[in-house]
């Protein structure tokens, strides 16, 4: 598909990059919406922050470009869906059971 831009005035060109903008917005939005779907909340996840050891975590919530993690130390990071890892094992306590990350009550 050829578009003759030389010809187009200053009015058509500015409409023109409006769609082009909202394409490639709608675009990323289907491929982060992809990503996320690989995941749901409660998988266990890793990823590895720039400048900091690998991260082990549980999958909280769905965000419109990221998803919320809580590491196994209890921080909350919210991490674009590409930069995650299943994780197939859990870790367990001594007693044998699975890791619980207690929530604060409001």
């Amino acid at each position: 598909m050829k578009i003759d831009i030389d010809s187009m005035s200053y009015d058509d060109l500015v409409e023109l990059n409006h769609k082009i903008v909202e394409r490639l917005k709608f675009l990323d939005s289907m491929h982060t919406h992809k990503e996320m779907m690989r995941f749901s909340p409660g998988d266990q996840v890793c990823f590895e922050p720039p400048g900091r050891d690998q991260q082990f975590g549980t999958l909280v919530k769905y965000n419109k470009k990221t998803v919320t993690v809580i590491t196994d130390t209890g921080q909350k990071w919210n991490v674009p869906p590409h930069l995650l890892n299943k994780v197939k094992n859990v870790k367990q306590n001594k007693n044998g059971q699975e890791n619980v990350i207690e929530f604060p009550k409001k």
